[in-house]
């Protein structure tokens, strides 16, 4: 049998296509895409995730697994935390607790990324599952009783932190309550966080806690299945981050910055923290371009505002001069520069004169339900043309 010449070509072109995007995905597992916020007072700002599984417990991966995906999606430091009680692997992988950390380790090493060793202590609630971080023996926390896990976990040293605390499972209409056992290991100094955003879930009420009982605010993936079943890091939507302010990019400097609550929440398009962080982080990421303004007597024209991060911002914004009107609300993209109209509410006032801008960012929350405010200063230039 002889091939006409176009179905040659069409089959050459088409294996050509195909070389092509094998060629393309090879050369894409080998590309760490880092995620752009701008480091803030001194301090690296480590875009962390401490609560991953692996095939260990009962996540879907091998723990090395899990290292190719930080590293590409541009995290800096780990944490594996595999369950105690619940091994539904058993079976087929040994119960072993420690052995995914250090199966990770080996690759974490050789892309310098930090993988800390940890455990999630699985009871009902109360108190519920809490992680335990930077643990020294982590086979030691197989303890019968739950106090009996914790203390030994606060004897090797270890960050615990209480893990979705509304999450349905354990709390079915999905509002996180405080029980009298969270007083008590509070009081015994056996719980230093909270996830305030866990997946794609949110917890007004542990970010308050947060505030109010000085506990440290923390957001992880949880994440069992491969990551890009649940995530689009390259269509902008990223795992939930745990942002650590930390002096360097060392398990100890991570582990320090924790204790002292240098955290910020990164989730669902969310950048949630004390002021102190949220405040120096949206200033470092966004200005204005061209802060003197000349605005015409007809058309108006445009504030260029810049976001050097990868965070994009909601934003609200109103003019305290009477005579000039701005858009009230603008989107800060990614890695770009949108602009904001101005015009001239009264087209008879001219010369120069400043210009202030209140800024609310809708998706930037310092407390529950309560938005980061902000302003901006300029200088308008209104000629009478």
């Amino acid at each position: 049998m002889k091939f006409k010449p176009a179905f040659l070509n069409f089959a050459f072109v088409s294996l050509l296509f195909v070389s092509a995007q094998v060629a393309g995905h090879e050369r894409n597992l080998q590309v760490r895409h880092p995620i752009l916020i701008p480091d803030v007072l001194g301090y690296h700002l480590l875009k962390c995730d401490f609560h991953i599984h692996t095939v260990f417990s009962d996540g879907q991966v091998w723990p090395d697994v899990r290292v190719e995906e930080a590293w590409r999606e541009g995290l800096d430091v780990i944490a594996i935390t595999d369950h105690v009680e619940y091994q539904p692997h058993a079976a087929d992988v040994p119960t072993k607790h420690g052995r995914s950390t250090e199966i990770a380790r080996e690759l974490g090493t050789r892309l310098s990324l930090p993988v800390i060793s940890g455990l999630e202590v699985t009871r009902e609630m109360p108190p519920g599952h809490l992680n335990a971080i930077f643990l020294t023996d982590p086979p030691a926390l197989e303890q019968e009783n739950w106090r009996d896990a914790l203390a030994e976990a606060v004897r090797q040293g270890a960050f615990i932190f209480w893990n979705h605390p509304g999450w349905t499972g354990q709390q079915p209409d999905g509002v996180a309550r405080w029980y009298p056992e969270h007083d008590e290991i509070l009081q015994k100094g056996w719980l230093h966080g909270i996830e305030v955003a866990n997946d794609r879930d949110y917890y007004p009420e542990a970010h308050r806690w947060c505030l109010e009982k000085g506990l440290t605010m923390l957001s992880n993936s949880d994440i069992h299945a491969p990551i890009d079943q649940a995530f689009r890091p390259r269509e902008g939507d990223y795992r939930p981050l745990t942002l650590v302010l930390a002096r360097d990019r060392t398990p100890e400097a991570v582990h320090e910055a924790l204790r002292e609550h240098r955290t910020v929440v990164l989730a669902a398009g969310r950048l949630i923290g004390e002021e102190r962080f949220v405040i120096p982080i949206f200033q470092t990421s966004v200005s204005i371009l061209y802060p003197d303004i000349t605005v015409p007597r007809r058309g108006g024209t445009f504030i260029q505002i810049e976001n050097r991060s990868d965070i994009p911002y909601e934003l609200q914004v109103s003019c305290t001069d009477p005579d000039l009107a701005v858009s009230p609300t603008l989107r800060l993209e990614p890695r770009a520069v949108s602009r904001l109209s101005i015009r001239r509410r009264n087209r008879e006032i001219e010369g120069e004169r400043p210009l202030r801008l209140k800024i609310t960012a809708t998706n930037v929350l310092v407390a529950p339900e309560q938005p980061l405010e902000t302003t901006v200063e300029l200088r308008v230039s209104l000629p009478q043309e």
